[in-house]
């Protein structure tokens, strides 16, 4: 049983939620255990459409335990090597994970948190919420974040939150691309109601396949190969049972088998 997440599925729709409000939310060993064991079983189950990722209390995420850093301050290099390639596990089970994910950030996001707020495919965040990528006031740095914040973020903005640790808003976040919708705190869930509502109004198969298709064409060159990978793509959609069936309720002006509310 989770001690460090709650987590509950409600039709086509799952919630992880951070649960250590006592401390800020911040990772230790238990908690990145379970978020990695909880986001590949969420991704192997079919019926899922989307996820929402919250969590408990005043901040989202504050980055890592105190007493998970106190532990790491006498490791090896050998240990931190471990301890870091499962922190690094963790965060690509999240970005890698086949079913959308919408980050419901009510709160602060330090160091770690912005890594997991750049593994989400949507971001809802409260006007009120900072951002820090704090690592380098420790002597550190944000390496297992990195490639997810490079991309969410942007190149430029990383290269300076990454050396000056500066706080930024979530106003900034949003202009920078981070966070996709700032809202005020008491229009948030309705704000995430709504994206879950556009998701699940969608072809489930077609959903997973628009997600995999980003993260495959990003920042790849247009070569014929590409091209012929996405021909290849949509002949297979298309020609699919979800494909045919989305079609022709198009034409015909019906209810999609994944909408049609069922037989009573």
């Amino acid at each position: 049983m989770s001690t460090c997440l709650t987590v509950t599925t409600q039709g086509p729709v799952a919630r992880v939620t951070l649960n250590r409000p006592e401390v800020r939310n911040a990772f230790n060993e238990v908690l990145i255990a379970e978020l990695a064991a909880t986001f590949t079983a969420l991704g192997q189950n079919p019926g899922l459409r989307a996820i929402v990722l919250a969590a408990e209390g005043k901040a989202f995420c504050a980055g890592a335990d105190l007493n998970w850093m106190k532990a790491m301050a006498g490791y090896s290099w050998d240990e931190n090597h471990a301890d870091a390639t499962r922190l690094a596990d963790m965060l690509w089970a999240i970005y890698s994970c086949p079913v959308p994910v919408i980050a419901r950030v009510q709160g602060d996001v330090y160091a770690g948190g912005v890594g997991l707020v750049a593994c989400a495919d949507i971001v809802v965040a409260v006007d009120t919420a900072g951002f820090c990528l704090s690592e380098a006031k420790l002597g550190l740095l944000p390496a297992t974040i990195g490639p997810y914040v490079v991309k969410a973020l942007g190149e430029q903005a990383s290269r300076r939150y990454f050396v000056t640790a500066e706080r930024f808003s979530a106003a900034e976040a949003h202009r920078l691309g981070l966070v996709h919708e700032l809202v005020a705190a008491d229009a948030l869930d309705a704000k995430v109601e709504a994206l879950l509502a556009a998701i699940t109004a969608n072809g489930p198969a077609a959903v997973r396949a628009c997600k995999r298709l980003v993260k495959d064409v990003a920042s790849r060159e247009i070569t014929p190969a590409l091209r012929d990978d996405t021909a290849r793509r949509i002949a297979d959609i298309r020609a699919s049972d979800e494909g045919r069936a989305g079609v022709q309720s198009f034409l015909n002006k019906s209810p999609t088998p994944w909408t049609e509310p069922p037989a009573s």
